[in-house]
């Protein structure tokens, strides 16, 4: 099992500079960011960390006012510095994403309960949070979907919670699979939870495809959900920056995918598209 190495950043004004930077360390294979009052936290796995390549994206972002420290977190730790880290999340009133140890929130329409272990998706970066957003204001009622890239699956959860019929939930991560299913089940929902990448795909298709991954890999891999989207099937996408738009809309379209709207938080967006 791997490890994780923790970079631990102090952000001089991290309004808006913790968006600006993490937006230009995301393309490096770090897994999660957590922010927080002073700046924000990176995750890493030890195996794709190549520290002169981080030391050199850093040093050319060095006009922002910013310090750093690493170490590395063995997997029995994970869970502590979660705790240390993780506050609940509200997202517009409707949704409550805590840990077993926060209290509950009266009147709250939805409430997902994760305990993420060594994957990631708490909910507190923009983009899950875009992506929330679009989950609360769509029909679940019935509809079969896949969540790419699922982490702890708070994304499938909230869909099953709001009626889905079944969520197909892949992760590169087995952690990020182990934790989908506890995290199923701790919500009193079910969900089919594969390690693995868009290669698992064949003949199920689907009404509502969830990636919230990053730009490269989306451009790869939306040819493939299209695919598998039922006609009328939606995509939401996220990982994505303001800049990655057009990009991202290129590809879509060859595959004959429509535009419906876009959400944006910080510099961070979430596209909604139609087959």
């Amino acid at each position: 099992m791997t490890n994780y190495i923790e970079y631990k950043f102090i952000v001089q004004q991290p309004e808006p500079f913790n968006e600006i930077i993490i937006a230009m360390i995301a393309d490096l294979p770090f897994e999660s960011f957590l922010e927080n009052e002073v700046g924000f936290d990176a995750y890493i796995p030890a195996t794709q960390e190549n520290i002169d390549e981080i030391k050199a994206v850093l040093d050319d972002i060095s006009h922002m006012e910013f310090t750093y420290t690493r170490k590395e977190i063995e997997q029995q730790n994970w869970n502590a510095t979660w705790e240390e880290n993780f506050s609940p999340i509200l997202v517009n009133d409707q949704c409550l994403i805590r840990a077993e140890f926060h209290e509950t929130i009266e009147n709250i329409p939805y409430e997902i309960i994760i305990q993420p272990k060594m994957s990631f998706g708490t909910g507190h970066h923009s983009t899950t949070h875009l992506m929330v957003e679009y989950l609360l204001d769509m029909d679940c009622q019935g509809k079969d979907l896949l969540d790419m890239g699922c982490g702890t699956s708070i994304l499938a959860i909230l869909a099953l919670k709001k009626g889905a019929n079944y969520a197909e939930c892949i992760d590169i991560d087995e952690w990020a699979v182990e934790n989908s299913i506890e995290n199923g089940k701790r919500n009193g929902v079910s969900l089919d939870a594969k390690m693995g990448d868009n290669s698992l795909l064949g003949s199920k298709t689907f009404d509502l495809i969830l990636a919230n991954i990053n730009k490269n890999i989306l451009i790869a891999q939306i040819p493939s959900y299209a695919k598998v989207m039922n006609p009328g099937a939606d995509l939401l996408l996220s990982g994505l920056m303001e800049n990655d738009f057009d990009d991202i809309m290129v590809i879509c379209q060859e595959n004959n995918l429509k535009f419906v709207s876009k959400k944006q938080r910080n510099e961070w967006i979430a596209i909604h598209l139609i087959k």
